[in-house]
């Protein structure tokens, strides 16, 4: 899920403040996952850690395996959505949802973990990792699909005009399932914490 994300940031920003997005996701993926895999979203950090000692071997395929398909996964997510260029006035359902889904559902993969976990109780940078995911999205995404990440945000943008109405069900329903996904995915990889 960090690799995917770091990697998708990266495939979809540009500009001068393209690093500070790019580093934002990464930020966010590190609080969000490091209590789970040790925020290995690197080959060659995993490699480091086997060398360091603190990554077994039979651990270092799995690792590296997983941040390859999360990258090429990425790959896959950020061409869909560019494609040829796009601005929320050029509003096209596949691309909006895509990147409402995706980015919500960072945003609330890493409220789950840094937030809500037991291992990051008593996190005092979790605000900072929240902000972060949303900034990382809203360079990333933002020119595609408006940046809502959240149903309340679209509502509002709607209601600023910022967003068309006749839309808003993209952004509720992308939101929404992904606020359940992520969810469930916290679900599966944190089965102890109730």
């Amino acid at each position: 899920i960090g690799t995917f994300f770091l990697v998708l940031t990266i495939g979809l920003v540009s500009g001068d403040l393209a690093p500070l997005a790019i580093g934002a996701a990464l930020m966010a993926m590190i609080y969000a996952g490091g209590h789970i895999s040790g925020a290995h979203y690197n080959p060659a950090v995993t490699v480091a850690a086997f060398v360091r000692g603190r990554c077994a071997k039979p651990d270092m395929l799995p690792y590296i395996m997983a941040q390859l398909f999360g990258a090429s996964l990425a790959a896959l997510a950020a061409s869909l959505i560019k494609g040829d260029g796009g601005s929320p006035d050029d509003f096209n359902i596949g691309k909006t949802f895509l990147a409402e889904f995706l980015f919500t559902f960072a945003l609330a993969y890493v409220i789950l973990n840094v937030a809500t976990a037991k291992s990051t109780a008593g996190n005092s940078n979790y605000g900072l990792a929240i902000a972060m995911t949303v900034v990382a999205g809203a360079y990333a995404v933002g020119k595609y699909s408006g940046g809502a990440f959240n149903p309340a945000v679209a509502v509002g943008a709607c209601m600023m005009k910022k967003l068309m109405w006749q839309n808003l069900w993209v952004y509720l329903l992308a939101n929404t399932a992904a606020g359940a996904a992520a969810g469930m995915v916290f679900k599966k990889l944190n089965p102890d914490d109730k």
